[in-house]
């Protein structure tokens, strides 16, 4: 297992990201992803438009802690992974406010509402349409099924925060926090925007160190 960064945006070194290639083409190098990997391939197949596995380096099917982005952004076509890694200011952001408040990287997993990539490459990111939120809605109960130690769930943004309904109904009582996304588009226009992020990443926090969840 390659050591834990210990700076944002380390997936912008091409050794770096060699690295983290190479640990999904060792056989049995990374077990706790391959049943994510798999629920990723089949989106793909059914939704044709990649879908990026998950990092490795993070907690994977072990994961106590969903945070839920809304769409994969242009980074993943040279990177091929959902990371708070990437060499974006989204996951630069992302990386800073995880430490701030102490959750450690086995501990998480980070996932897409639309799991798939919905721009060309090239493009410029942009929004979910309704249409692809509906799409996508049927692949949250196959996701939680892999992820049964779950203390709590963060959405991120807007159209991540639409999943909360669904999330309550699937895992009744695990706790949800809404935060605001953590694109520097959002988080540069009031400090409140970090001061919401910061304050629901400790009550997440908070939740890791409670009581185990246990599902009704």
């Amino acid at each position: 297992m390659a050591p834990e960064p210990a700076a944002p945006k380390s997936l912008g070194d091409p050794a770096a990201l060699a690295t983290r290639r190479a640990i999904l083409e060792t056989p049995g190098g990374a077990p706790h992803i391959e049943p994510l990997r798999a629920l990723a391939r089949i989106i793909a197949a059914e939704r044709s438009a990649p879908v990026p596995d998950p990092d490795p380096l993070d907690g994977g099917v072990a994961a106590r802690l969903l945070l839920l982005l809304e769409t994969p952004g242009p980074a993943i076509f040279r990177t091929g992974f959902v990371s708070r890694d990437n060499a974006t200011g989204t996951s630069a952001n992302l990386f800073r406010f995880l430490a701030e408040a102490g959750i450690a990287r086995r501990d998480t997993l980070i996932w897409n509402a639309v799991p798939w990539v919905i721009h060309a490459e090239g493009a410029l990111n942009r929004a979910p349409k309704r249409a692809e939120i509906r799409a996508a809605a049927p692949y949250l109960a196959p996701l939680l099924d892999l992820l049964p130690g779950l203390a709590a769930v963060v959405l991120a943004g807007r159209f991540a925060g639409e999943a909360r309904p669904a999330i309550e109904a699937l895992r009744p009582g695990l706790p949800v926090v809404a935060v605001p996304h953590p694109s520097p588009t959002y988080v540069c226009t009031a400090p409140s925007v970090s001061a919401r992020i910061r304050a629901g990443l400790a009550e997440a926090a908070a939740h890791l160190a409670g009581p185990r969840f246990t599902q009704r």
